[in-house]
């Protein structure tokens, strides 16, 4: 699958502008703080709407200004793990992996949710909230709701944020693991040249 992007949007006082193709596996969006790197996530998700340009992945036009084509974010079909993980604190761990599972086609569905806690390791999590879990634990739950919406593609955001040292090695090997094995394309972002020099097959720097 690529990713091909050719965008402009002012935001504020700046205006963002990237342009990149690449192919798959992971392509990591990498620069400081404040370069733009989750605005252009949040672009190709549909939550941002570009001032112009187009969005195109695996042959599939998102968004095209001059074509009028802006593809809704839940047709967009994105597994989007965020920074903060977003799980919905009064749902059970069960209840936040299958919330995007409603509208799942058997055609789209990359692996059951059986599949999905033994790959993730969270079988013993399954009747808790999100509040008692630990922030590995947390991203876990979050990387599952995403892979049990029938992703095209995944998006995520310094997914290692906040987390100590052997819950980043934990959720690097999953991260692996699914690039490898799942073969599932992702758009990464991340501040860490360390990072993703080890995950991504692309690097896109934005400054």
């Amino acid at each position: 699958m690529s990713f091909e992007l050719d965008v402009t949007l002012k935001l504020g006082d700046r205006t963002i502008c990237t342009c990149f193709e690449t192919g798959v596996g992971i392509t990591a969006l990498f620069g400081p703080s404040g370069a733009g790197k989750t605005s252009v996530l949040n672009m190709v998700t549909g939550l941002l709407r570009p001032d112009r340009g187009k969005i195109v992945i695996d042959g599939t036009t998102l968004f095209d200004s001059a074509q009028q084509i802006n593809i809704v974010p839940e047709l967009r079909r994105c597994g989007y793990v965020f920074q903060d993980r977003r799980l919905f604190p009064h749902l059970s761990v069960r209840a936040n992996l299958t919330y995007g599972t409603k509208n799942v086609t058997p055609a789209h569905n990359i692996l059951s949710l059986d599949e999905t806690i033994a790959l993730l390791g969270i079988g013993h999590l399954l009747d808790r909230r999100p509040r008692t879990l630990s922030g590995g634990e947390a991203q876990r739950v979050a990387i599952g709701r995403a892979l049990l919406s029938g992703p095209r593609f995944l998006a995520m955001d310094e997914p290692l944020a906040a987390l100590d040292a052997p819950r980043r090695a934990e959720i690097i090997r999953l991260i692996e693991h699914i690039r490898d094995q799942l073969a599932l394309p992702i758009l990464y972002v991340s501040h860490d040249r360390a990072e993703v020099e080890r995950l991504a097959e692309h690097i896109v720097e934005l400054a």
